[in-house]
């Protein structure tokens, strides 16, 4: 009997990387250049698998073509249908600043021009009882602007729909008979207040709609011509799997959907190997133009909706309420480019991606970048990028290095490594802010790095926060977060904004409205072909005056027997987050939360038998903290379970290259994944 497969697609900004793993556990896994054209990086990724699509039972696939087509503004035109006294909101947006001292503020240009934002009759208070009924003639003339301004998409966006979306589901319902594909209600793709950001997030869902669907046809069409026959899933960035046709129809769901696999993935690794259901970790996901931080503290990685895409220090960016997995993003990773701004040395955000690349790559590219400084000082052999199947050009990085050392007046070891040095800040940045901006304290936690950049920066970053140990995953680093889709489950979310106060009194309607969410959940398995999924509570909470929530783990009732343990869980919450509580004060919940699931088959890690020798395979000149040593290098199947190897160390596998300092030691687990620990700690 042929074993099936189940394979997992993650796109990068240098590289796409495909992983399958059959029934009997063998894994194959490719590399291939990213694309212009994403979906063709895709299909060059199952060619160079060799694998037969008839023997695959999943394909999962994590995609950048939401953040990057919002990011560049590479979108469809969008008409924005909303209530009268309302068009300005994109405008308006929000009157406070996270920064008002900021002179260089700017606001975000609205991606709707305020001649596609028309307004039509109807108005719903805040309890959602119609005040006036909704004009639905006013469609007509809306309609046939946006006809004649190229409108392919339309959104639509109505004050108070969240608490009730009759009048959004009307209009919706008359605007596709009008014959608009694309069309956007906000009430479906967030069921939360504040009318700002949930337009926004309609906007921007029906800004990618169209290209997220051509893109899965394209797809779709390439699987089903090679037999496909089984399920093709789209990664969310909640962590969990969608259909397809969830995809096409809320695509501002897959936002971060290739980022948060890794995280999953993580937590999948830490659990099989521990044994333990607690997880608590910090990733560090290096990649080819970012990297990526997230931190994990119990039994699930954190679910955020207040997420913006294209925040930095003088841009709010845009608000989009869906569930994501908090994960903190700084534009660091190795094919950032290095240059002087100011008299000083700068790297990233900007990236030269796969083309034309690091200058190494040999493909036209001139500017330093973080990779040209790691082959100048040493950490990689150009011979054996990528298990030497691309060779790189070790004396164009040094000319690219040394263009911008004479800026300086420096030497081109000492530019490299002030370019590492500065990769390594900007990420232990972002370990910052989703550890100890959150009121964690990251000595606490387990480092796990994974993509080729991660487990260069990581001993650096460990040594610097004080982390006492680095858990290097044993799957093959740089395609990580494609291993990590094939742990994830069949996963759905539902929020709705609620506002009331925790007490006795309020407590059958908060039932009431977690019962009719756990219904409508049922039914979206059902639609997908799923029964029985489980089901999780949450509620966003705060106390009584407060503008901030914390999400806070419900039980699976509520009722007066279990309204106690609903209020320990969240003083609890609030003193870990803020170092203070206010028991007896009034609480109060802002938006109930609920979560389905479905198991998928998940993948096991299996135990290795060999043990490694201990011996290194060479020795390498490498320019570390001001000197150049030379250091022993190590296959990384030679590294030992029994003993430790003391660093400074070089550490290779195909897809990655492990870096272990001074005073760490490493040693192989009975997995395969290499602890990395300071040689303080037995």
């Amino acid at each position: 009997m042929i074993a099936m497969y189940r394979i997992g697609i993650d796109i990068g900004g240098a590289f796409t990387d495909l992983v399958a793993i059959d029934e009997n556990g063998n894994m194959v896994s490719v590399k291939v250049d990213t694309t212009r054209e994403q979906a063709e990086g895709v299909m060059n990724s199952v060619r160079a698998s060799g694998i037969d699509l008839r023997q695959v039972r999943d394909i999962i696939h994590g995609h950048t073509v939401v953040i990057n087509s919002i990011v560049q503004r590479d979108v469809a035109t969008v008409g924005l249908v909303t209530t009268k006294g309302f068009r300005d909101v994109l405008e308006i947006q929000r009157s406070n600043r996270r920064d008002i001292y900021n002179l260089r503020y700017r606001k975000p240009e609205p991606f709707v021009p305020r001649y596609l934002r028309l307004e039509v009759d109807g108005r719903l208070d805040a309890t959602g009882s119609e005040v006036t009924p909704l004009a639905l003639d006013g469609l007509s003339d809306i309609s046939q602007k946006f006809r004649e301004h190229g409108v392919k998409s339309v959104a639509v966006s109505f004050i108070n729909s969240y608490a009730n979306p009759q009048h959004e589901r009307l209009a919706g319902e008359r605007i596709r008979q009008m014959g608009f594909e694309y069309v956007t209600l906000s009430s479906e793709v967030s069921g939360e207040w504040r009318e700002y950001e949930r337009t926004s997030t309609a906007v921007l869902n029906a800004a990618v709609q169209p290209k997220v669907d051509s893109y899965l046809n394209t797809l779709e069409r390439f699987f089903r011509d090679s037999g496909f026959r089984g399920n093709f899933f789209i990664m969310s960035s909640n962590g969990g799997l969608s259909s397809t046709q969830h995809m096409r129809n809320y695509p501002i769901y897959s936002l971060e959907s290739g980022p948060v696999s890794g995280v999953m993935g993580a937590i999948s690794l830490v659990r099989q190997c521990t044994g333990s259901t607690r997880v608590d970790i910090i990733t560090l996901d290096g990649g080819s133009t970012t990297t990526k931080s997230s931190l994990v503290s119990g039994s699930e990685p954190r679910i955020v909706t207040d997420y913006h895409i294209g925040r930095d220090r003088f841009n709010p960016g845009y608000p989009v309420r869906v569930p994501v997995v908090d994960i903190v993003e700084v534009g660091s990773g190795g094919t950032s480019i290095a240059y002087v701004e100011d008299g000083r040395l700068r790297v990233g955000p900007r990236a030269s991606g796969a083309y034309p690349g690091p200058a190494c790559y040999g493909r036209g590219g001139t500017e330093p970048t973080l990779t040209d400084a790691y082959v100048v000082n040493g950490f990689i052999d150009p011979s054996y990028f990528l298990g030497g199947r691309i060779r790189l050009e070790r004396k164009l990085a040094e000319e690219a290095i040394q263009a911008l050392a004479d800026r300086l007046s420096m030497g081109a070891n000492e530019t490299a490594e002030g370019i590492i040095n500065l990769g390594n800040e900007n990420a232990a940045f972002a370990i910052r802010l989703v550890s100890v901006q959150r009121g964690y304290d990251p000595r606490d936690f387990t480092l796990v790095p994974f993509g080729g950049a991660g487990p260069m920066m990581a001993p650096f970053i460990a040594d610097e926060l004080q982390i006492s140990r680095i858990m290097v995953p044993c799957i093959p680093l740089g395609v990580f977060s494609a291993w990590g889709m094939l742990t994830a489950d069949v996963r759905h979310e539902k929020l709705r904004t609620v506002v009331a106060t925790l007490e006795e009194g309020n407590l059958s309607e908060i039932e009431s409205a977690y019962r009719e969410m756990e219904e409508e959940m049922v039914e979206l398995f059902r639609q997908e072909g799923y029964s029985g999924p489980t089901l999780a509570r949450y509620a966003d909470m705060r106390y009584v005056g407060q503008e901030h929530t914390l999400k806070v783990p419900m039980p699976p009732s509520i009722g007066t027997g279990n309204l106690g343990e609903a209020l320990r869980r969240f003083h609890s919450q609030h003193e870990r987050e803020y170092t203070f509580k206010m028991e007896g004060n009034p609480v109060e919940i802002v938006n109930l939360h609920v979560v389905g699931m479905v198991s998928a088959s998940r993948v096991k890690v299996p135990e290795v038998e060999r043990e490694g020798s201990g011996r290194p395979k060479a020795h390498r000149k490498v320019f570390l903290a001001g000197s150049e040593e030379n250091v022993p290098v190590y296959d990384r199947k030679e590294i030992p379970a029994s003993t430790h190897v003391q660093g400074p160390c070089i550490v290779e596998e195909e897809t990655a290259t492990i870096v272990v300092l001074e005073g760490q030691r490493v040693h192989a687990d009975r997995f395969g994944n290499l602890i990395v620990e300071r040689e303080s700690v037995d």
